[in-house]
């Protein structure tokens, strides 16, 4: 069909047909719903339907989620973080929010309301809605598991100063002694299987999440997580545990105490 004959048939103005055609438009279900079943395809409309709403959940603009405010950005998770039995998070910027100390969220939450035009005295309310999540990491109740890579340059992404940093490479070296965490560190000039990349956190099976500078990517498609937890498995092969990369936390540590000597 034509698109005025598609638009004829449907009930929709052959503009908005063209519009949907050229990704101008999104359709609604509606809309869906009355182009496949005038191309005789009603039978594809849970698939369609299904697809229609992922697309629409995948991308969420960090200026939509900004206008509640940087402690409701911060709070919102809380129940998806209780809920989660494991959470792996692979990151190669800034350390896993789960595991930032508070002085270190304050200071990077800082950064983003620089950034995102929100008033800095939002940083400090959002740090402490932060930390309510990291009281499952450090308070288990033995159902809940954490797996984290990150690459050996985060140690060297300063947020807030020296004894910030320090504070944090602490909790970082008594995160690795933790039994049901796993922190894997990719030691600098290691041969890469696989490069890296923009972070992203996988909870259980069945949701990914990965941020940009601009929003935010989620998933539940289970073709993409399948994807994720294989670059994940193959990122994981490349980190080195235990002692070795608590070598690599105090390297970074020497590299603030020499920066601190004049």
């Amino acid at each position: 069909m034509t698109g005025r004959q598609l638009a004829d048939a449907t009930g929709l103005h052959y503009t908005k047909v063209s519009r949907i055609e050229n990704g101008r438009q999104n359709p609604s279900e509606d809309d869906i719903r009355d182009w496949a079943i005038a191309c005789g395809a009603a039978l594809q409309l849970p698939e369609l339907i299904a697809a229609h709403r992922e697309v629409d959940q995948m991308w969420t603009e960090h200026r939509r989620n900004l206008r509640a405010g940087l402690v409701h950005v911060q709070a919102a998770d809380k129940v998806l973080y209780e809920r989660t039995r494991l959470l792996r998070v692979y990151q190669s910027d800034t350390i896993p929010g789960i595991l930032q100390t508070r002085a270190y969220a304050a200071a990077g939450i800082r950064t983003a309301a620089a950034v995102h035009g929100r008033p800095l005295e939002e940083a400090e309310p959002a740090a402490d809605a932060k930390m309510e999540r990291q009281g499952l990491l450090t308070a288990p109740t033995g159902k809940n598991l954490y797996s984290f890579v990150i690459e050996a340059g985060v140690l060297d992404h300063g947020f807030g100063g020296d004894e910030v940093m320090a504070g944090q490479l602490d909790f970082l070296v008594a995160v690795t002694r933790m039994p049901h965490v796993v922190l894997g560190v990719i030691p600098p000039m290691t041969v890469r299987s696989v490069r890296p990349g923009e972070g992203f956190y996988i909870f259980d099976d069945r949701l990914v999440r990965s941020t940009t500078w601009t929003g935010v990517m989620a998933t539940e498609q289970s073709e993409q997580i399948a994807l994720y937890m294989r670059i994940f498995r193959m990122l994981s092969d490349l980190a080195a545990y235990g002692s070795t990369a608590r070598e690599l936390i105090e390297d970074a540590r020497s590299r603030l105490q020499l920066e601190e000597t004049p």
